[in-house]
């Protein structure tokens, strides 16, 4: 059995997902369907025997998201970090040289962290089939037979059958994503969809790289080679990675080659792209409606409702999508779900910080919450996890009371350490440095009151961080 390794993308923004996918969380990390991320999903589908220890490559700033999302679901990975975007002709590149450092043979599998595969058997047994070819030299991507003609997938117009596996076509040509009309006659035609999953050899990855994209092939190695460890992270080299023009391996690679083959998938394949997509991956009822939280639907038709922390009520309407969060709601027709990241875009043109953190923010140690904020006091809720422990830090501008409302805290004041129970508070002055641990084995919420004339998050000074960030 051919093995593959597999190296799993995981940076994207996900705009078209606001409110719940902002940058600070985006999309594959959050249960869209049930109860895990389309991240996790992928991570599980690819623990089959052919496949080795996963990779995944991730931006820098979701490295610990994605360390917590590993340990809830008990699986184990590799994580390279990017410290810039540079698209998936570089995040290619750097997949074909991280399977380099194991043998120019090696047949690498590259998958996207925020699709859905409902059908995780199959990919499985395709892979196989995949494997195979690329072990033979082929750059294998995986095709979807398509069930309507969805005009925001690029398409791909299979040729003859390869000569030495039977269920490994040829690719005559890629298409961009096409109008109504043309989609309609692609899927007549029996084109497939492209879905951006890939398998290929290593070194034969890194020769066409180097061939029609010879800037990105060397600033891939030399981002890999200068890389570093930062903890249990692998960061690329910055200044290397910057050097890669932005661009995708549609563009750059799949495009031009003539190693390009297809295998035909029928997995169940979906990149849960717009709100509508999880729509039609819903459980509806008898009307056409679905509710993933706390929702009420009446007289209405073909409307779904995502909320997950607070009663959102629909009464009347059809094909409306409603997505409410803490801090945003978002009413949507179902037939224009595609213009959320033009939505997105208009709201950073405003300068709107929805876009990028929800009120709920996650850090290395847990996470905290924002509940009250007003001219001179800010009220936050705070968990820490089983020995999470915050940076050593000082404020200029304000003051914090600590109540602890769950488990234990450790709490270090300038050079005095006094621990706190339940129901028990402290008070940090102004200027004092200072330091909050969790030594116990549950979950530490505190409830923490900001007093002062400036309550901005820059307002820090980190003197020591266990998770690096000084």
């Amino acid at each position: 059995m051919q093995k593959i390794l597999p190296i799993i993308m995981c940076g994207g923004s996900g705009t078209r997902m606001w409110p719940e996918s902002r940058e600070s969380l985006p999309k594959q990390f959050i249960p869209l369907l049930d109860t895990l991320s389309t991240f996790q999903r992928t991570v599980l589908c690819l623990a089959a025997p052919i496949f080795e220890r996963p990779i995944i490559l991730t931006n820098k700033e979701y490295r610990f998201l994605v360390a917590e999302q590993l340990a809830q679901i008990s699986m184990e990975a590799e994580i390279v970090l990017e410290p810039i975007r540079r698209d998936s002709a570089a995040a290619v590149a750097v997949a074909a040289e991280l399977a380099l450092q194991r043998g120019p043979q090696t047949v690498v599998g590259v998958f996207a962290a925020d699709h859905m595969v409902r059908k995780p058997e199959a990919l499985v047994a395709l892979c196989e089939d995949g494997a195979q070819a690329a072990a033979d030299g082929h750059i294998v991507t995986l095709g979807v037979k398509p069930d309507y003609p969805a005009t925001g997938y690029g398409y791909i117009q299979p040729g003859e059958t390869l000569e030495t596996i039977s269920s490994v076509l040829r690719v005559r040509a890629f298409v961009e994503k096409p109008t109504a009309e043309k989609a309609k006659s692609y899927l007549a035609e029996g084109y497939l969809w492209n879905s951006g999953n890939f398998l290929f050899r290593a070194d034969v990855m890194r020769d066409e790289l180097v061939a029609f994209q010879p800037l990105i092939a060397e600033a891939a190695a030399r981002a890999v080679a200068d890389s570093k460890l930062d903890l249990q992270f692998r960061v690329l080299e910055l200044e290397a990675l910057t050097a890669a023009p932005k661009t995708s391996i549609d563009y750059a690679v799949m495009e031009h080659t003539r190693r390009a083959v297809v295998l035909p998938a029928d997995i169940g394949w979906s990149d849960v792209g717009t709100w509508s997509t999880v729509k039609d991956l819903s459980p509806q009822d008898e009307s056409g409606n679905c509710i993933h939280g706390d929702g009420v639907i009446m007289g209405a038709t073909n409307v779904m409702v995502r909320s997950p922390e607070r009663l959102t009520a629909v009464v009347g309407v059809s094909d409306v999508i409603v997505v409410t969060t803490q801090d945003a709601t978002l009413v949507l027709s179902a037939a224009q779900a595609d213009k959320v990241k033009d939505l997105v875009a208009e709201l950073n043109a405003r300068g709107r910080k929805e876009t990028i953190e929800h009120k709920r923010v996650y850090r290395p140690w847990g996470y905290y919450q924002s509940i009250d904020m007003g001219e001179r006091h800010q009220v936050k809720r705070i968990v820490v996890r089983p020995n999470g422990r915050l940076s050593s830090q000082k404020h200029f501008h304000r003051a914090e009371h600590w109540v602890v409302v769950r488990g234990s805290a450790e709490v270090t004041i300038n050079d005095e350490v006094k621990s706190l129970h339940e129901n028990e508070s402290i008070f940090l002055p102004m200027g004092s440095v200072h330091r909050l641990t969790n030594p116990g084995k549950i979950d530490l919420e505190l409830i923490e009151v900001q007093t002062g004339s400036y309550l901005g998050e820059d307002d820090i000074v980190r003197f020591d961080d266990v998770y690096n960030r000084v």
